[in-house]
């Protein structure tokens, strides 16, 4: 079998190169470019520009509007924030008070109790000197006699008689005034 090595071309020849550098399409060239941009520059105008304006008008807004709300929220937050200082001033100031209230009763209270502590004191002081001028007034008779039977035994020990008693009793008399 022999075999066909005829090869088919598909291509058109092109007279003269680039075709749009060629001078007979150029005339064409130049209106389909017209008609084209004319055609975009509708496109554009009426349907993409109103888009675009209308976004960033939208947007504009948007914008405007979070910046209102942002101020007004800004101005509440100051207006509460304003109570709330108050609120603990008050606060604060009622504390003092009740401080000074419970503070000055307290005080009157503790006064009160120093003074009847006092009070009690006093009594228990003045019956305490009584029963110690009561005890020593006991205790000097006692050592009157103490120093009179000793003042006797004394003697006795020494000078080997018994005194008298008159005798012993002026003489330890005598020495106590003395």
């Amino acid at each position: 079998m022999a075999t066909n090595t005829k090869t088919e071309h598909t291509e058109v020849p092109h007279k003269g190169g680039f075709p749009p550098f060629q001078k007979d399409t150029f005339a064409s060239q130049l209106v389909w470019l017209a008609i084209t941009f004319v055609a975009l520059y509708l496109l554009i105008s009426r349907i993409a520009v109103p888009r675009i304006g209308g976004i960033l008008e939208a947007r504009e807004k948007r914008i405007a509007g979070d910046i209102a709300d942002a101020q007004r929220l800004k101005a509440e937050s100051e207006a509460a924030l304003g109570g709330y200082e108050k609120a603990l001033a008050d606060a604060r100031n009622r504390a003092q008070a009740i401080g000074g209230e419970i503070r000055d009763k307290l005080h009157a209270e503790a006064e009160e109790n120093r003074k009847a502590l006092e009070a009690k004191l006093n009594t228990q002081l003045a019956d305490a000197e009584k029963q110690i001028a009561a005890t020593k007034s006991a205790a000097m008779a006692n050592v009157r006699s103490i120093a009179v039977d000793a003042t006797a035994a004394i003697v006795e020990r020494l000078t080997g008689k018994a005194p008298t008693a008159k005798a012993v009793q002026a003489a330890v008399d005598r020495a106590l005034k003395g």
